[in-house]
């Protein structure tokens, strides 16, 4: 598990509702989306694997002191699939009446393939507590940039798409779909993501989640602005290689004919190769404009190209260097 997730679920299971139905919500949530249902000597027995210890605990907890079930636990050691241990935790007396309590069987006890009609109707003070419960039992939340969101695997299709209509609720815009093999319910919306945070309860998370978002915006706005600093850097530099070079050949293919302000316009030009066309301005004696400067170039060079064209030569863009890319 990351750190932001582990951050979410420290901060979500330490909420404690004081309202018996919140409570139940929540740990109907858990069993429906971390749970299973299992025979065991004929028997039912319903059973929670988790990753994430203080939930595993808390579940044991509220199924003693909510409901007066006794529990089993076990973990998992990590294996070469998984880099993380397992929870287990399992009620084998009294199974099927929790499965029933619970909602994970109806009263024919068919496995119910979305979520309970009661978790699904739930008064909006219990929302909360049934997301909550989700994301405890199969939640994660990855860090701020291109791929961001909260993710929540689904047991089935159904019971994704109550999510996503819980979620609405909230006023949380979410998605439902299959990646990678399996139903999720997806939130990718920045401030839905900080929202639903808010929501369930993981305030110190929300807060964690929002400076990391807050530090990537910044660093991305400064890699583009210095990304777009070097990119007119770079097509200055061209430019004024290219402007350079069909100077220096307007004034071999003129030599004498070169009038004498035009001949100082380009002597500036060569003699400044670096800077900018105020620049050139500002070390002419007297002073020029910006315009007058280009224009003065511009008029150079049209003279020079005219002249070969004539001769039937190569003109002034036939020293430009074959890298030049002038967009």
């Amino acid at each position: 598990m990351d750190e932001l997730t582990s951050a979410v679920k420290n901060d979500l299971v330490a909420a404690a509702p004081e309202k018996q139905s919140t409570r139940l919500a929540e740990l109907s949530s858990i069993l429906r989306f971390a749970g299973g249902l299992h025979r065991i000597s004929g028997a039912v027995a319903v059973e929670v694997e988790l990753d994430h210890l203080e939930t595993a605990k808390k579940v044991r907890r509220e199924l003693r002191d909510l409901l007066g079930f006794a529990t089993d636990a076990a973990v998992m050691q990590p294996t070469a699939q998984r880099s993380h241990p397992l929870y287990i935790v399992r009620v084998r007396k009294g199974g099927e009446i929790l499965a029933r309590q619970t909602g994970l069987i109806d009263m024919r006890q068919r496995p119910v393939r979305g979520l309970p009609n009661r978790l699904t109707t739930s008064p909006i003070e219990d929302v909360a507590a049934i997301w909550r419960g989700a994301f405890l039992a199969k939640g994660s939340l990855s860090e701020p940039g291109r791929s961001s969101a909260i993710e929540l695997v689904s047991p089935t299709a159904e019971a994704a798409i109550a999510m996503v209509g819980l979620a609405a609720r909230l006023g949380v815009s979410a998605k439902a779909r299959e990646v990678r093999m399996a139903q999720r319910v997806i939130i990718r919306e920045p401030d839905a993501m900080s929202q639903l945070l808010r929501e369930m309860g993981a305030n110190d998370a929300m807060g964690l989640w929002e400076e990391l978002r807050a530090k990537r915006e910044v660093r991305a706005n400064a890699n583009r602005l210095v990304n777009f600093d070097d990119a007119n850097l770079r097509r200055s530099a061209q430019a004024a290689v290219a402007a350079c070079a069909r100077v220096e050949r307007a004034l071999e293919l003129l030599g004498d004919e070169v009038p004498d302000h035009l001949l100082y316009a380009g002597q500036l030009r060569l003699e400044h190769r670096d800077a900018s066309l105020d620049e050139l301005g500002h070390h002419a004696d007297p002073p020029l404009t910006k315009d007058a400067v280009a224009g003065r170039i511009r008029r150079l060079l049209a003279m020079a190209d005219k002249k070969a064209e004539d001769l039937g030569v190569p003109d002034t863009m036939a020293s430009v260097p074959s890298d030049y890319a002038p967009f």
